[in-house]
């Protein structure tokens, strides 16, 4: 058993299997990808055969490491395990619907596996990780005056109820949705309730038709249809695209540059001790 052991170790650890795991990933990848557009019997029996290398690679990684909890503390085992055995549902106990479809999405989550086939990309990972707790805060603080604009554009900038309009008022109405139709046209009231107005913020948070959004309240106004000077439309948006574009977003930057830094830091300290390690045990040899 310690032969085995061992063997699993300098298997785990040697740089050709794990080039060759990252190989087999990539293949994956592939294969997943036209599978989207034909299903062909030679690629599900080679989808098989690199489900069974992954499965010898998580035993190998088990049996090298020193028991069960030990194996368990690191996150990406746990994760490469739950995706292997995912792909082990057969698909045929659902009979199709929406059970099969979202087991066949999950299925696809393999790719994430190319996340730790290089050191780099899996110190990307654990700046994000590291980052969620003070970008917990931040989406706290953001939802925040998110509410907030979302509810003042509710009240001032909500166009009227058609139905509830006189002759006058809906022929203003359907002069209004001929000269300034939404964007696109099929979208309904961009604050017309609560939901769509956040849905609203967020479109122009991402610098998405924020100024059309502007252009066709400023006409809404001229019209008579809302009660509300072009000046403070003009105000709102602008001041909320400078506030979510160019504060809150930074913050967000901020926070993960942070623990990136932090991250980068601990990688080569844990490095440099690797290496005087090895240079110490090079020298009692």
């Amino acid at each position: 058993m310690t032969s085995i052991k061992q063997w699993c170790k300098a298997l785990n650890e040697n740089k050709w299997f794990q080039h060759f795991i990252t190989f087999i990933i990539l293949l994956n990848c592939l294969f997943i990808g036209i599978e989207t557009y034909k299903s062909i019997p030679a690629i599900t029996l080679c989808q098989n055969i690199i489900l069974g290398i992954f499965t010898f690679e998580i035993i190998v990684r088990y049996i090298a490491a020193d028991g069960p909890v030990d194996f368990l503390k690191s996150g990406w085992n746990i994760f490469d395990t739950l995706l292997v055995l995912i792909s082990f549902i057969p698909e045929n106990i659902f009979g199709g619907g929406s059970s099969l479809l979202a087991l066949r999405v999950l299925r696809v989550f393999r790719v994430l596996r190319l996340l730790r086939s290089a050191k780099e990309i899996r110190l990307i990972v654990n700046v994000l990780v590291k980052s969620m707790s003070a970008l917990f805060y931040n989406v706290i603080f953001f939802f925040v005056f998110v509410y907030l604009f979302a509810i003042i554009g509710v009240g001032l900038f909500r166009l009227p109820d058609p139905e509830k309009l006189d002759e006058a008022g809906k022929v203003k109405w359907e002069q209004y949705q001929e000269i300034a139709p939404n964007a696109p046209t099929n979208s309904p009231d961009p604050f017309g309730t609560l939901g769509e107005a956040f849905f609203t913020l967020f479109r122009e948070l991402t610098g998405e038709d924020w100024t059309d959004v502007r252009y066709n309240l400023v006409t809404a106004s001229d019209m008579g249809l809302i009660k509300v000077s072009p000046t403070v439309i003009t105000t709102y948006h602008v001041l909320w695209f400078i506030l979510s574009a160019f504060l809150l977003l930074n913050l967000v930057v901020g926070a993960i540059v942070n623990n990136y830094q932090v991250v980068m830091e601990k990688s080569r300290e844990e490095d440099e001790k690797e290496k005087e390690k090895q240079e110490k045990e090079k020298l009692k040899e």
